[in-house]
């Protein structure tokens, strides 16, 4: 299988120079040409392997010029009881809620308490060797934009990983105190975390210009490196995440809740459209997917998108109790508007140029009406985000994090309006514990303790749940990671950093 660049037909590269670059030389996002096509019988044959068996074989399928044995060895690393707490890195709870029963997939049983575990303790596996295949004896500088969760995620998979450094960026007050604790007392020879003045699509769009910036690029090539990266914009980061949903199929399958070829639908809290878009990805593999619930919060440029057909970045940037969804920019959606146009390279780069240059685009009513057929949008501001965490605790005896309970109340609200039942696969993208403040002030009426380990006690005692130990190992950890920098200052910071 090769790779386009969604914003010109004519780059067309391996999987493992695809996932060595991070993103194409113009800008635009790699892609498959085509995509494999699972039948029933395959569905089948996969819901009688296990998580790794089911992730071996969609890997195949995508990377090209990967051997069996260099899959096998990536999957065997990156799955482990050891780091996932089970044999299945991404379990499911089904939780009724009115007259819906959901099938909640847990996807933070990793060990940064966050759904880019799932992928980012397999990419440094496949970046690593990609970067033998393509740019031997070369080191990777690794450059992260996060809103809380891709950034420690990405440090923890990488760190001390032969071969390579890497940097993250963060919003100095756009993450949880949980999530900035868990960036600054990092371990890691090779690893620096830096805050900067701004949101996290500043902090996007910074990493972004860095990766074009050709005199910066050229320093690095000098110096025997180049850069590569870790946010979903890399299809290293994006191929994991189509594997759980096809897991979540074939457990449903197994514990009764459909038959095979019932349709389902997915309901995803997302900012960046990752983790959604890799559910597109599946159904058209043939995954039976019914519907996208595209769940936003109270930035719902998403929302407004799937509603309108109108894209326009240019409103309120919100600070929310659901930090990892306040993005106004959303990356992988030019990956789904590629697929939606059939390629049209130069159509979606058109639009990405108006997103740059005056805020906004408006698609063709063919692809809004593809749109409407496909996905759902809604939002949840975070009075109803907190009412939802306290509901579902009172009323199903199940703990939820902040962008969880956004998926949730979207999902009542789809099911409010159009009646649809279909079996539905909720992400739940957090554990509560790394937003205990807000999760504590939905389930109790005590007064808040004033130290963020306090609260994380405080509810653990309150609900009669564990803290999960990553977590509650921060409290002594020393803080590394202090700077703060204007975003006019990131590639200064980058080359400082390189000593270049």
């Amino acid at each position: 299988m090769k790779y386009n660049s969604t914003r010109n037909l004519e780059t067309v590269v391996t999987a493992s120079q695809a996932i060595a670059q991070g993103i194409s030389e113009e800008g635009g996002l790699f892609v498959p040409q085509s995509l494999p096509v699972y039948r029933l019988e395959d569905l089948r044959a996969l819901s009688e392997l296990d998580y790794k068996g089911r992730a071996k074989r969609i890997f195949a399928d995508f990377l090209g010029d990967f051997t069996a044995e260099e899959i096998s060895e990536s999957v065997e690393a990156a799955y482990t009881a050891e780091k996932f707490g089970s044999e299945n890195p991404a379990p499911i709870s089904y939780v009724r809620s009115g007259k819906t029963e959901m099938s909640v997939l847990e996807l933070w049983h990793g060990p940064t308490c966050a759904f880019k575990d799932m992928a980012l303790q397999i990419l440094p596996h496949l970046l690593t060797k990609s970067l033998k295949k393509t740019c031997s004896g070369r080191e990777a500088v690794i450059l992260v934009a996060t809103s809380g969760d891709t950034g420690k995620a990405a440090l923890e998979g990488f760190k001390d990983v032969d071969g390579t450094q890497i940097m993250v960026f963060y919003p100095v007050n756009g993450v949880s105190p949980m999530q900035k604790r868990q960036m600054a007392t990092q371990q890691g020879s090779n690893v620096s975390v830096v805050a900067i003045e701004g949101n996290f699509d500043d902090a996007q769009t910074g990493v972004k210009k860095i990766f074009t910036d050709r005199s910066v690029k050229e320093k690095l090539a000098a110096d025997n490196k180049l850069f590569s990266s870790a946010n979903s914009i890399n299809w290293g980061r994006l191929l994991p995440q189509v594997v759980y949903y096809f897991s979540a199929y074939c457990e449903m399958l197994k514990a009764g809740r459909i038959a095979l070829g019932d349709a389902i639908n997915v309901v995803v809290p997302t900012g960046n459209f990752g983790n959604i878009l890799a559910a597109f990805y599946a159904m058209n593999m043939g995954l039976p997917i019914r519907k996208f619930i595209c769940a936003s919060n109270a930035n719902n440029v998403l929302t407004d998108f799937i509603r309108t057909g109108t894209y326009d970045k240019k409103r309120t940037f919100y600070t929310t109790i659901s930090p990892s969804m306040d993005i106004l920019v959303s990356s992988n959606l030019e990956r789904l508007l590629y697929h939606l146009t059939e390629g049209n390279a130069s159509q979606v780069a058109q639009w990405m140029q108006s997103l740059s240059e005056t805020g906004s685009y408006t698609v063709t009513d063919d692809i809004k009406a593809k749109l409407d057929q496909y996905f759902y949008g809604g939002f949840c501001d975070d009075e109803h985000t907190m009412q939802t965490i306290r509901e579902m605790y009172q009323n199903e005896n199940y703990l939820c994090d902040t962008h969880t309970a956004v998926a949730v109340n979207v999902y009542q609200q789809y099911v409010d309006e159009t009646g649809d039942l279909t079996p539905s696969v909720i992400a739940s993208t957090a554990s509560p514990y790394k937003f205990a403040k807000s999760v504590l002030e939905a389930v109790s009426s005590d007064a808040l303790p004033e130290d963020e380990f306090d609260m994380v006690d405080a509810l653990s005692a309150q609900t009669g749940t564990p803290v999960p130990a990553p977590l509650s190992s921060l409290k002594d950890a020393q803080v590394r990671f202090t700077l703060t920098c204007r975003v006019d200052e990131m590639p200064k910071i980058v080359l400082d950093s390189l000593s270049l």
